[in-house]
């Protein structure tokens, strides 16, 4: 018993140092793993630098990217900082526009 109350703060140190350092690590690290596999090409995206670009080109650990015309650069694809939109090819959402109509109806209402 008196060997275990000498660990015990040792124990609960630990567990402090997991719960507020090392398990938000792990997830933001996760979080960036899926983002830079779900990358695709034509992306917007901005670089660790903060070269922003349009996605032409993707390998296992290349991206290249437009950032003007005919001027393209390719980076390492841990270069991704973050991605600014996706591209035109994904499907767009309907349901924001259903509720621009109705806050039109509302404003009439009002100034009624």
């Amino acid at each position: 018993m008196d060997g275990l109350t000498n660990f015990l703060p040792i124990i609960i140190m630990f567990a402090i140092f997991y719960f507020l350092l090392i398990r938000p690590q792990q997830k933001k690290a996760k979080q960036r793993n899926a983002m830079l596999a779900a990358v695709k090409k034509g992306d917007k995206i901005v670089t660790i630098g903060g070269m922003h670009g349009t996605i032409q080109e993707l390998s296992d650990d290349t991206v290249t990217l437009r950032v003007a015309h005919n001027v393209n650069i390719t980076f390492d694809r841990g270069a991704i900082n973050s991605v600014t939109s996706a591209s035109a090819a994904a499907p767009a959402k309907t349901e924001p526009a259903k509720a621009e109509p109705a806050k039109a109806e509302e404003a009439t209402e009002e100034a009624k």
